[in-house]
């Protein structure tokens, strides 16, 4: 069955604060003073309203990195940055109000007016912020979370106890930017457990608990998220109060997750079909909905061929009483969590 696929932004808007700082020895530099690992696209304005966007420059809680080269002569330029999806709980993201278009994977593309619509089905738009450079050749925005944490090296504590959490670690003292012996503990025993060597750099230790939380995570609402080489289609059903409802398409890219679901309360069950490309079905089942070969959203689940439907059986995935859920689709369907790596925890 070809597709005609949508996609989803991996996160929804959950605050909105960009600190312009002074001015770094770099074009457009984007530093990291939350709690959360970031991914940050950033766009420079060209004739017509549109933009050229490029995306995604990781950041690590406390660190900066050049997201724009060169002197900034643009018209305007934008920013948006999104928590890593190997945080568990309530995703974070800082942008604005001006709508520019992405795509799930690294890219560097045009993105046209905020009127008009994104160019495939490949790209989504997502609200970035306008930063005002006060027409200087340099410029360094710094992204915040709470006065808790005013430094970068404070951020970098604060992000170690944020994934050691994650991991299953007991990590005193909140998540905030001061020391703690229970950090050091945590980092020590997690060093020893991952066989990092002595000289591994804060850098490591935050690639070593991403990689590890990425398996293991549950974002808040529901996410599908795509363990294979190649980028899948997927659908939804769900009964909301006495109607059942079908959405679909999200196309989700190889190593990527999308949370198709916001919020699971009053949710007994979500029902999932995932397939490949213009290929063969990875999740199904025997729970009968109706689908379309283009983006759609059809309430009820009968009388699918005469109102120009087909009829496709969706797997059942039981969420009553929990806030959050991954579910994880590999070359052979669902992987079992029994599968994927455990959680580090003492």
């Amino acid at each position: 069955m070809p597709l005609f696929v949508r996609s989803l932004a991996f996160l929804a808007v959950a605050c909105a604060l960009l600190l312009p700082a002074a001015p770094a020895k770099a074009a457009m530099t984007v530093c990291n003073r939350t709690s959360y690992v970031l991914y940050t696209a950033a766009g420079a304005g060209t004739q017509g309203g549109g933009a050229v966007v490029k995306g995604w420059d990781r950041i690590v809680p406390g660190g900066c990195k050049v997201v724009l080269g060169g002197d900034l002569t643009a018209s305007a330029y934008y920013l948006y940055a999104k928590s890593s999806q190997a945080h568990s709980g309530a995703p974070r993201a800082w942008g604005g109000a001006t709508q520019l278009c992405v795509k799930d994977t690294n890219f560097s593309a045009p993105s046209p007016p905020p009127d008009k619509r994104c160019a495939s089905d490949d790209f989504f738009p997502l609200p970035f912020a306008a930063i005002d450079t006060h027409r200087l050749k340099n410029w360094t925005a710094t992204l915040s979370e709470s006065a808790a944490i005013n430094t970068l090296p404070g951020a970098a504590n604060a992000g170690f106890k944020r994934l050691l959490r994650d991991a299953g670690y007991a990590v005193g003292g909140g998540t905030d930017g001061k020391p703690d012996k229970t950090l050091d503990k945590a980092l020590a025993d997690f060093r020893k457990k991952m066989k990092l060597a002595p000289t591994a750099t804060p850098g490591d230790l935050f690639d070593a608990l991403e990689t590890v939380n990425m398996k293991t995570a549950t974002p808040q609402g529901f996410a599908i998220c795509n363990d294979t080489a190649k980028a899948v289609a997927a659908a939804i059903g769900q009964k909301l109060r006495n109607d059942w409802i079908s959405h679909g398409w999200w196309k989700i890219a190889a190593g990527s997750c999308a949370t198709v679901i916001d919020d699971l309360g009053g949710l007994d069950s979500v029902f999932v079909y995932v397939q490949k490309i213009n290929g063969p079905a990875l999740v199904a089942g025997t729970n009968k909905f109706c689908v379309a070969d283009i983006e759609f959203d059809v309430q009820g689940r009968g009388r699918c061929g005469t109102r120009g439907l087909t009829e496709t059986g969706f797997a059942e995935t039981r969420v009553k009483g929990i806030s959050g859920y991954a579910l994880h689709v590999g070359e052979n369907g669902i992987v079992k969590p029994s599968a994927r790596q455990p959680r580090i925890s003492k």
